[in-house]
């Protein structure tokens, strides 16, 4: 099953990039391009308590078509000690499935001193083997990571980082990997040009961008202004909702919150965007007592999924 999408991906793929692409439609009335089509994903950073099978069994069975694996230190899939058949076992489970893997998540703040930074460096060197001993969807494996740092610092700090992401970008074409980098609401990195004017900077195809509306949201950021500054430069997207402010923040599940979803994903297919949509589910949410993943994952399905129908999105 999992060859199939594969095939279809690919075929996707190649059909949308010999379409011309419109601009920014805003609101419901105008339906996308015939031969657009996104993923619809789960990333399992919202399933920390379930073992990594029956994660992607409920995952499977709720209709999503991939998942995010975390890869961060001290989770079950931690990059470091993830070994050659436990990879192999999920490979099989992926497949037996028919999940593909949208991308491996990280969390490696670009701050601090130069053993942090060569740390960093080979985090990214072990995701790497990682993904490429799971990878089963078209393109290099997508790694995607916050940075950390204040929002204050952002006008001080943006050479440091780009600088440090020259190297990430060398270890990235080495191992044969896509460093996503995303923006945080709380972060030095948080508003969508942030990341952008990064991405351009560098100039790598190594290094792009991640985008996830809801941290942007929290800024007064309007949706169509977003997705035209940053989406182009994206290789994923995360999806979730919030509520409040920057001085208040509260994310929710895809839903539950004033996001419009239709919108969003007309947005990102306008943009040129054709990779996946992944539900990311907050620590504030996975963390509190009683939370239920299985739950999260079944209450996030309905309003993307019926959004994307609702676009005219197709799903592979």
């Amino acid at each position: 099953m999992t060859s199939c999408r594969q095939v279809t991906r690919r075929e996707m793929l190649a059909l949308a990039s010999a379409l011309p692409l419109g601009a920014w439609i805003a609101g419901r009335g105008v339906a996308a391009e015939p031969a657009a089509a996104l993923g619809l994903g789960f990333s399992l950073y919202g399933m920390r308590s379930l073992p990594l099978a029956d994660a992607l069994t409920v995952c499977a069975e709720i209709g999503y078509d991939c998942v995010e694996l975390p890869v961060m230190k001290d989770w079950p899939a931690d990059s470091a000690g993830f070994d050659k058949p436990q990879r192999e076992t999920l490979k099989r489970q992926l497949t037996d499935r028919g999940l593909r893997l949208s991308a491996l998540m990280e969390n490696l703040p670009i701050f601090g001193d130069e053993d942090a930074h060569r740390q960093n460096l080979q985090r990214l060197r072990l995701a790497g083997d990682v993904a490429h001993a799971l990878w089963n969807s078209p393109g290099p494996p997508i790694v995607e990571t916050i940075l950390g740092g204040k929002p204050a610092q952002w006008p001080e700090v943006k050479g440091q980082m780009a600088r440090r992401l020259e190297d990430w970008s060398k270890v990235a074409e080495a191992a044969g990997i896509v460093v996503a980098i995303k923006a945080h609401v709380g972060g030095a990195m948080h508003l969508p040009g942030h990341p952008a004017e990064l991405v351009k900077q560098l100039n790598s195809k190594w290094i792009r961008a991640a985008y996830d509306f809801s941290h942007f949201r929290l800024r007064d950021v309007e949706l169509p202004a977003s997705i035209a500054t940053l989406a182009p430069l994206s290789v994923f997207v995360h999806v979730k909702d919030a509520a409040g402010d920057a001085s208040k923040v509260r994310f929710l599940l895809p839903g539950e919150g004033d996001i419009d979803y239709v919108a969003l994903i007309r947005g990102l297919v306008q943009s040129g965007y054709r990779g996946d949509v992944v539900v990311e589910v907050s620590g504030q949410i996975h963390g509190k007592a009683g939370y239920d993943p299985k739950q999260a994952a079944r209450a996030s399905y309905r309003p993307l999924a019926l959004a994307m129908k609702t676009a005219g999105v197709s799903r592979h």
